[in-house]
């Protein structure tokens, strides 16, 4: 069978899986800290940290721009890779400290340039840029991380996707353009979902739901 577009194979998972709730956080500065902190490993040692930083400041966007990355640093520790987790960390909130934490202006001030400011930011690559653009910034684009990546490897004749470059230059603007901002942010947590399910460890994919489904993606020019 051929799955015709990204939205046929979102409405295929959606309703074998119901809504993702994802991403799981409050406020968009939990979003943010934890776009960060699950960089190189699991989610649970990310949430051991998120916690010590809310115990620290409940959130708050004065309380957080108020820290200094030595106490970011003390507070992150179980999500490792602390001391690049910590600059990061420090460095957004004061990038958005100049912006008074207003996700819209922030946003309109660089239009299509934002992706690129973020990736000019110590610590956020090409997955956490296109995150908090999905999920901080409202803006519907596509994840490409290690879960989607190894999904369209399945579902694509002969394709191979080895870094995140290599799936994301194959999805186009007007390919998510059929998403609403919720189709989209419920689109990645999908995916995640099925890949946990299905693709991690001894790789199940042949028992999925999915398989023997084809998708054809068209390269941008």
């Amino acid at each position: 069978m051929e799955i015709r577009s990204l939205k046929e194979l979102y409405e295929q998972l959606l309703a074998e899986q119901g809504p993702s709730g994802w991403w799981p956080a409050d406020s968009k500065e939990e979003i943010l800290l934890g776009a960060i902190l699950v960089q190189n490993t699991n989610w649970q040692n990310a949430a051991y940290s998120l916690m010590n930083l809310k115990a620290l400041t409940d959130f708050s966007r004065e309380k957080l721009v108020l820290l200094d990355q030595s106490t970011i640093l003390d507070a992150i520790r179980p999500s490792g890779f602390y001391q690049n987790k910590s600059r990061a960390i420090f460095e957004l909130l004061q990038w958005l400290k100049r912006w008074h934490f207003d996700y819209a202006a922030a946003a309109a001030s660089f239009h299509q340039g934002l992706r690129q400011e973020l990736l000019s930011l110590h610590g956020i690559g090409r997955e956490t840029a296109d995150v908090l653009l999905l999920y901080v910034f409202d803006q519907p684009v596509f994840v490409s991380d290690t879960y989607a990546r190894r999904l369209f490897e399945k579902m694509t004749v002969s394709q191979s996707y080895p870094t995140y470059q290599s799936l994301s230059k194959t999805i186009s603007n007007e390919q998510m353009a059929h998403f609403s901002l919720e189709e989209a942010q419920d689109f990645h947590g999908q995916i995640d979902e099925f890949g946990k399910r299905w693709l991690r460890g001894g790789d199940r994919f042949s028992e999925s739901f999915l398989y023997d489904q084809k998708i054809k993606l068209e390269k941008k020019q």
